[in-house]
């Protein structure tokens, strides 16, 4: 298993967006993240991830309480666009109070997982 370290910080109207990336092969390892990020950042609002494994083919996406779609889906699309494998990607959003919107959770969702995977390499 990688090192639990973000990758990247995006702050959006007082929203602090934490952004992770991990190689996976399993969806045990995609728990095994699930639950350490859950203790590192027990006072999150919400824990969103999404990832692509390769065998067997499973794509998954979670929005923890975001509404529908406008969470994990937006970073599926982006694991999906880049042809990425064997990857997760969480993202950990401590609510500031401002509300987003549908349109600005999907852009800070994207933004989040793609800087993440940017910073990644």
């Amino acid at each position: 298993m990688q090192e639990i370290k973000e990758i990247d910080i995006l702050e959006i109207k007082k929203s602090k967006f934490w952004c992770y990336a991990f190689d996976v092969k399993t969806a045990e390892d995609v728990g095994f993240y699930f639950d350490a990020l859950k203790k590192l950042h027990q006072k999150a609002t919400h824990i969103v991830y999404a990832y692509i494994l390769s065998s067997p083919h499973l794509e998954k996406a979670v929005d923890d309480g975001e509404p529908s779609g406008t969470a994990g889906r937006p970073i599926l699309n982006v694991l999906q666009k880049r042809g990425e494998k064997d990857k997760v990607i969480f993202v950990v959003r401590y609510f500031g109070g401002i509300k987003l919107g549908a349109g600005g959770l999907v852009r800070a969702y994207i933004q989040s997982a793609s800087r993440s995977l940017s910073s990644e390499k």
